[in-house]
């Protein structure tokens, strides 16, 4: 499994471990197997349509195979990034800055699908030959794959000592995943020992981006991502 070291500002560096091409094809086998079912499903459920004419066959056939066509879209966009595959093998799209791809990137490596997937497999052979395992669709939206799985249990990474009396500022922090946590607590560090004020101020807009912030209550980035990390813990903790 390679490496993908992600750069912030100020050339702080973040590193993940790339999903391998044998796991990507895996999910990619697991979803196909759904979509597969789906359509012997839709073939035994509607066979009464065949004695239709030709044109009504082919508009009904049509719109039940959007499913298909649409599944890793619509899975990957409300998932943030997983489809059943992929969560099933623990992977999933990112941007390559390390945060949550938009409906935008989606949708250009869902249509890069067409050069990837049908003809000869192409992506599978040039994620073989890249460094960070990116297909053609993932270097078109500048995406790539990660693996979620860690050798070292990712609570030992994220964990914050919090008071018995302490209270949460911003419930929201629960849209974020673990390693989301991780990636952010370990910029953070980084950035705040080396004084990296703008990585901090990105850093902070993407929080509040991602986790849908309308007011921030603290006075500086440095208070804001402390807040971020122990609202997180003091949630999932209590999950």
């Amino acid at each position: 499994m390679s490496e993908l070291q992600i750069n912030t500002t100020q050339n702080v560096k973040i590193t993940f471990n790339a999903a391998g091409a044998g796991e990507r094809l895996l999910a990619f086998i697991i979803d196909m197997a759904i979509k597969i079912g789906y359509m012997l499903v839709l073939n035994w459920t509607f066979g009464a349509f065949d004695n239709m004419d030709q044109w009504s066959q082919i508009a009904i056939n049509t719109v039940l195979s959007f499913p298909v066509m649409l599944y890793t879209l619509v899975l990957e966009s409300v998932l943030q990034g997983q489809t059943i595959g992929k969560r099933i093998l623990k992977i999933r799209v990112v941007k390559i800055d390390g945060y949550q791809a938009s409906f935008s990137d989606y949708v250009v490596r869902w249509f890069f699908r067409i050069v990837d997937v049908y003809i000869f497999g192409l992506g599978f052979f040039v994620m073989l030959f890249n460094k960070k395992a990116q297909r053609i669709g993932d270097m078109a939206a500048g995406t790539a794959v990660i693996a979620l799985k860690n050798n070292v249990n990712i609570s030992h990474t994220i964990l914050e000592n919090l008071k018995d009396n302490y209270k949460p500022t911003y419930p929201n922090v629960i849209k974020l995943s673990d390693n989301d946590a991780r990636i952010i607590k370990e910029t953070f560090q980084v950035a705040r020992v080396a004084r990296d004020y703008q990585t901090l101020i990105k850093l902070r807009q993407k929080i509040i981006e991602v986790v849908g912030i309308k007011t921030v209550i603290q006075s500086n980035d440095v208070e804001f991502i402390d807040v971020i990390l122990k609202d997180y813990n003091f949630y999932t903790q209590s999950m």
